[in-house]
């Protein structure tokens, strides 16, 4: 029992620094593997026309990309 208890502790203190963490960085949780984009896919919505907020994150994104060195 003693053992559980521990282990559970542990875990939960992991699991409380994890949710500190995101709550400070403020960031969106993003995939590793790079969903759509992995796929050919250019955006994740159907809309012809995206919201503003999602036209200026494709606008910063592009140009990231174009001054990406590799």
């Amino acid at each position: 029992m003693e053992v559980f208890l521990l282990t559970f502790a542990v875990l939960l203190i992991v699991v409380l620094a994890m949710a500190i963490g995101y709550i400070v960085q403020r960031k969106t949780i993003a995939g590793s593997c790079g969903g759509l984009d992995a796929l050919g896919i250019e955006k994740a919505c159907d809309c012809e026309n995206p919201c503003e907020k999602r036209q200026e994150r494709m606008r910063k994104e592009k140009l990231w990309q174009e001054n990406k060195i590799i």
